[in-house]
C-alpha cells in the first residue's frame, strides 16, 4: 500500500490524545466475556456503561484536551504516510472519509465527518471510559473512532495477523464502516437480540467489514481534494491478502480457540474468520455498499 508522496494530509480529521491523562478512575468492568460483550455494545452503540450495569469509574470526568501537535508536526504529506505508522493512519482516515463523502453526495445524502482519536492506555468517550484492551472502536455517543496505535503490534503478536500496512488500513476502514451505519440509522440493529453467529450484532460487524472492502475497491480512484489525484497511489493483491489475513485473525472462532482453547459460537459478537473474510471480499469485489446487506 503506497500513498501519493505529494498529497497533503488533513490532520484536522485526527485528534491526538496520546500521553494525555484522563481524569477520574479506571474503567471498571465485571469479569467474564459477557461483560466484555456489554462494554463493546456500549462503545459501538453509544449506550452509557451505567445502563449495562458497568461503571466507567469517571462518570463526571471530561476527556483531556486533545492535542494535534504530534501529527501536525510530523504528518504533512503522503510521503510521511509512507514512512510513519501514525501518518499512515491519518492518510487512511483521509482516504476513507473522502470516499464516503463522495458516495453520500452521489446519493444525495450528507456525510458527517468523524474524527479518529489517537490515544494510549485509556481514553474518555461519550460512551464511558475505555482502555486499550478493548481494541479500536467506534463510539456512537460522540461519533468518533478511537484507536491506540499499539493495537497493530498486538494484531501481529497476539492475534497472529500479518504486519502489512493494509492490515492496519482494514481495521480503520472497518471502524468507519460503523460510522456509515450510524449515519444510515443501521447501527441500532446490533442491540436486537442476543449474541451468536446469526445475531444482529454479528451481522452489524460483518456489514462493517463489507464496507471496508467497498472502500478498498475504490481507494485508488477516489480523488484527494488537495491534488485531485487519489491519495492511495497503489494497492496490490498482496495488500488485499494482508487485509483478509487481519479479518481472519480477529474472527471470533480464531480468538476463542487461541485464548480459551475452544470455540463457543453462542457468544460470538463479530463473526467467524470465514464470515469476516467473506464479507470483506464481497465489498471489495463489488465496490457497492448495497451489496453489503448482511441482514437479508
Amino acid at each position: 500500500m503506497r500513498f501519493d508522496d505529494d498529497a497533503n494530509l488533513d490532520t484536522s480529521e485526527v485528534q491526538d490524545r496520546r500521553g494525555s491523562p484522563i481524569p477520574g478512575g479506571r474503567a471498571t468492568v465485571g469479569g467474564g466475556l459477557a461483560a466484555v460483550i456489554a462494554l463493546l455494545l456500549a462503545l459501538f452503540l453509544g449506550v452509557g456503561p451505567e445502563r449495562l450495569g458497568l461503571s466507567s469509574g469517571a462518570d463526571t470526568a471530561t476527556p483531556a484536551p486533545s492535542s494535534l501537535a504530534q501529527v501536525q508536526r510530523s504528518c504533512r504529506t503522503g510521503k510521511d504516510a509512507n514512512t510513519r505508522e501514525d501518518c499512515r493512519a491519518v492518510a487512511v482516515v483521509n482516504s476513507v472519509q473522502d470516499y464516503w463523502a463522495q458516495q453520500f453526495r452521489q446519493r444525495h445524502g450528507t456525510y458527517s465527518a468523524s474524527p479518529t482519536v489517537f490515544f494510549s492506555g485509556r481514553v474518555g468517550t461519550a460512551c464511558g471510559t475505555a482502555t486499550s484492551a478493548v481494541g479500536p472502536f467506534y463510539c456512537g455517543g460522540d461519533r468518533k473512532v478511537y484507536l491506540d496505535l499499539g493495537f497493530f503490534d498486538e494484531l501481529r503478536t497476539k492475534f497472529g495477523a500479518g504486519a502489512g500496512a493494509f492490515a492496519q488500513a482494514y481495521v480503520i476502514a472497518h471502524e468507519y464502516g460503523h460510522h456509515v451505519q450510524d449515519l444510515q440509522g443501521l447501527l441500532g440493529h446490533a442491540q436486537d437480540g442476543p449474541a451468536g453467529p446469526d445475531s444482529n450484532l454479528v451481522r452489524t460487524e460483518l456489514q462493517a467489514d463489507c464496507y471496508a472492502g467497498v472502500w478498498a475497491h475504490h481507494a485508488t480512484t477516489t480523488p484527494d481534494p488537495s491534488t485531485g489525484r487519489p491519495l492511495v497511489a497503489d494497492l496490490t493483491a498482496a495488500d488485499i491478502r494482508d487485509g483478509l489475513d487481519a479479518a481472519a485473525a480477529v474472527g471470533d472462532d480464531r480468538i476463542q480457540q487461541r485464548f480459551q482453547g475452544r470455540v463457543t459460537p453462542e457468544i460470538w459478537t463479530h463473526g467467524s474468520a470465514r464470515q469476516r473474510q467473506q464479507w470483506f471480499r464481497q465489498g471489495y469485489r463489488t465496490g457497492d455498499m448495497w451489496q453489503c446487506d448482511t441482514f437479508r
